[in-house]
């Protein structure tokens, strides 16, 4: 890394390490921005990534979408273009050198008419075909991204100057290798925008038996054209990602209300406890009572008081 490279990374890890003073998730002051510390890698968690920017400006983590895995560090930013559960994993931290990140939010109710603005001409770059892509953090998005992070020290500013950090931030990522994406799940008429309707309706109605012919008509596809785009930009089948938005939402029942193993199986749509058993092992290593029970004795003494699920960056 080179000295001009080096002092806007620093100024970024001096900020997050301040804001997050200690392990965890960290909400700002900012709408939609977060900084995230940690000072230990640990095992895989659930987590629910919604469309957003994750830069790490230290560590690096490991992130399960479907069978893909994708590994990102200092350097690299994950762009997130659609709702996705996944299974994330800081791979490097250590308390000397913690992992640090922020993440932001995309409000994609401005896409459009930040696009109107760009014309045409970004549209001839070529789109990747998932909703999750990493990329090399650019000087410019940087740039951008360190601004954003400036604002928390200048709570006076934030109402006028973060709409334009924001546009730029938005800007940047329109115009970079993985933009198209943004654009495409923007655009009303396009088959990523269909598939993003979708998982919307999945999201809302995980917990009722899915008719793949309904939810295709629901989005005015083809049961064919429904699968294999779904498949691409999520890397599942609608089933199998409705089976993760049960089984994290099962474990969050169990973890957060208290609720034993068969109640939080039912309510999210299981009418067997042995299959959610199975499911759920298959998915988190564990059955359901050891995996719940190991979690909350590593959460006894911790300050933060986090649940081990559900986090980004």
């Amino acid at each position: 890394m080179t000295e001009s490279q080096r002092m806007p990374r620093q100024e970024m890890i001096d900020i997050i390490a301040r804001i997050a003073g200690e392990d965890g998730d960290h909400p700002t002051i900012i709408s939609g921005l977060s900084v995230h510390r940690h000072s230990v890698s640990a095992k895989p968690n659930c987590a629910a990534y919604k469309p957003s920017l994750a830069i790490i400006v230290q560590g690096a983590k490991r992130v399960v979408l479907g069978e893909e895995t994708l590994v990102y560090g200092a350097s690299d930013y994950l762009l997130t273009s659609i709702d996705l559960p996944v299974l994330s994993q800081i791979s490097l931290a250590s308390p000397e050198e913690p992992y640090l990140s922020m993440v932001f939010q995309i409000d994609t109710t401005r896409l459009p008419a930040l696009l109107d603005a760009i014309g045409p001409e970004a549209a001839k770059a070529p789109a990747s075909p998932r909703g999750m892509t990493v990329s090399k953090l650019t000087p410019d998005l940087e740039d951008t991204a360190l601004r954003l992070l400036r604002l928390l020290d200048r709570p006076d500013d934030i109402a006028v100057l973060l709409p334009l950090v924001e546009q730029e931030l938005l800007y940047r990522l329109l115009l970079g290798p993985h933009g198209a994406r943004l654009r495409q799940m923007a655009t009303t008429e396009s088959q990523p925008h269909q598939i993003g309707r979708a998982v919307s309706w999945l999201k809302e109605h995980y917990s009722r038996p899915l008719r793949i012919d309904d939810l295709a008509s629901r989005v005015s596809m083809s049961v064919s054209s429904l699968h294999h785009h779904f498949k691409a930009i999520t890397a599942m089948s609608p089933l199998q990602y409705q089976k993760q938005l049960r089984l994290q939402e099962a474990r969050r029942l169990m973890l957060e209300e208290r609720l034993d193993a068969g109640d939080a199986g039912h309510k999210v749509g299981y009418e067997s406890q042995s299959q959610f058993s199975r499911e759920y092992a298959r998915h988190f290593g564990e059955p359901p009572r050891r995996d719940v029970g190991r979690v909350r004795r590593s959460l006894i003494g911790r300050s933060s008081g986090e649940v081990e699920m559900l986090s980004e960056g």
